[in-house]
């Protein structure tokens, strides 16, 4: 009887689930609570040190009886990451897999996207955006990091124009190469920023706050 009473408190305890996940999924949708600093030196350590990380790890450990991580910034990092690489790749390898049109016949040269053309009209395009987001953002900045739905309004603005514009020029930058068809591909991203932009609005979410949060670890 022992035996199978001991079974089944372990098998009930085994069922239990798990305060830490609950916690973790909602600490998601926080970023006020995630601590983006220290996830840029994890980053950088696993890179240079990785025994330095594991030995934080341990001190985790110790500290709060958990060796997972409770702050899922490095996942939201590393997915944000992943993105942006991901359409780095695609800029430069989806043209010729996908919108590259076949030649008709033998006697017509092969036309492909060049990595370089790929890399200017990513810098023609990222150009405006630095001037919005960097610049004209900076002098902006006091009335777009003040409380209130103005600023969520105009920073949420200037964001959706900035990125549009830079999905813009790509669109123009691949439309004038005469061997491409469906061009119009790089344009569905600006369709995909409307319909977020009105519900961060409605959300009261002020990228500008975040990006600043995020560059500087700070509270805004």
């Amino acid at each position: 009887m022992l035996p199978t009473s001991s079974k089944g408190r372990s098998s009930s305890t085994s069922r239990q689930p798990n305060p830490v996940f609950p916690h973790y999924l909602r600490r998601i949708i926080k970023w006020q609570q995630m601590d983006v600093e220290y996830t840029f030196w994890q980053m950088l350590h696993l890179c240079t040190s990785p025994k330095v990380v594991y030995q934080h790890t341990k001190y985790h450990k110790q500290t709060k009886n958990q060796w997972a991580r409770d702050d899922p910034a490095f996942i939201v990092i590393c997915s944000f990451l992943l993105a942006v690489s991901t359409l780095a790749y695609c800029a430069a390898f989806l043209t010729n897999n996908y919108l590259r049109e076949e030649a008709p016949n033998s006697y017509v040269v092969e036309q492909r996207v060049e990595w370089l053309y790929a890399f200017d009209v990513h810098c023609n395009s990222f150009f405006p955006m630095f001037v919005l987001l960097y610049v004209v953002h900076y002098f902006l900045s006091p009335l777009l990091l003040a409380h209130g739905f103005i600023p969520v309004l105009l920073s949420n603005l200037l964001f959706m124009v900035a990125v549009s514009y830079y999905h813009y020029l790509n669109f123009l930058g691949y439309d004038v190469l005469p061997f491409l068809e469906k061009t119009t591909f790089f344009l569905y991203p600006i369709g995909i920023v409307l319909i977020l932009s009105p519900i961060f609005i409605l959300g009261g979410f002020n990228p500008s706050r975040y990006v600043m949060n995020m560059y500087f670890s700070t509270r805004l």
